[in-house]
């Protein structure tokens, strides 16, 4: 993995490295006083924050990143369980004693985060009652939209699973068209890649979705709505497990 620094700790943040909802949802003080303790990187497509049983090592918070959350069986079966962006932040789970990593993070869209020494973190969040809070709210929402894809996996047929998939990556990004490689859907859908080929055909003939060489445009998002699971309406922003439930 190569990561580039975007500056050194202690020194002034670009301008978008409050872009990270969760960061800038603490108090003013107690954001100013973590993101002091920060570094700005980027990171490219395809790069690995973290292996299952591999230590957490920094604590990573996206801002114009998108970084998807891969369960691992026999160490190549794979099935996404989330995916963060923006809303959100990797490595949560040392701050409650979970010292290695439990899925496999890989950036899916090349940008920015701020990040920061997970032994650093954890101090903060001994003492930081805003942190705290915030971060109870964040990995409660998380295990439970987990546990919804899980669910989504077994008894959803693939193609409103594929319409979810692509509703939840248009939201993190805030972006209607994104690029998403037929091998990364696989990986991320615990399917072959001719199921997605087809199922992301069907898609397009619908006139939904254009998808060429990896590149995606959602042309109909009410139209894909409609054909996508009810895990969706569930697990967007201002669902029943959504994200907005984090911000209170």
């Amino acid at each position: 993995m190569n990561l580039t620094y975007a500056h050194h700790p202690g020194s002034q943040l670009p301008p978008h490295a409050a872009g990270n909802r969760l960061l800038a949802s603490l108090p003013e003080d107690d954001f100013l006083h973590l993101e002091s303790m920060c570094d700005g990187v980027h990171m490219e497509m395809g790069d690995v924050l973290y292996e299952p049983g591999q230590a957490i090592e920094y604590i990573y918070f996206p801002t114009d990143s998108l970084i998807s959350l891969l369960a691992v069986a026999e160490g190549r079966m794979t099935l996404e369980v989330g995916s963060v962006g923006r809303e959100g932040m990797i490595g949560s789970s040392v701050a409650l004693g979970h010292q290695l990593a439990q899925v496999r993070a890989v950036v899916q869209r090349a940008g920015g985060a701020t990040r920061i020494h997970a032994a650093d973190f954890c101090k903060e969040f001994a003492h930081m009652e805003s942190l705290r809070q915030l971060l109870y709210r964040y990995t409660d929402t998380l295990l439970a939209q987990a546990i919804q894809i899980a669910v989504c996996s077994r008894f959803h047929v693939l193609e409103a699973r594929l319409a979810r998939s692509l509703l939840i990556t248009r939201d993190r990004l805030q972006s209607e068209k994104f690029h998403l490689t037929h091998e990364f859907l696989a990986h991320a859908l615990g399917v072959r890649r001719v199921g997605v080929t087809k199922a992301a055909s069907a898609l397009q003939q619908q006139g939904l979705i254009m998808y060429s060489r990896g590149n995606i445009e959602i042309l109909d998002s009410a139209g894909l709505e409609a054909v996508s699971c009810r895990c969706y309406e569930m697990v967007k922003d201002t669902g029943s497990i959504g994200m907005g439930n984090v911000f209170l």
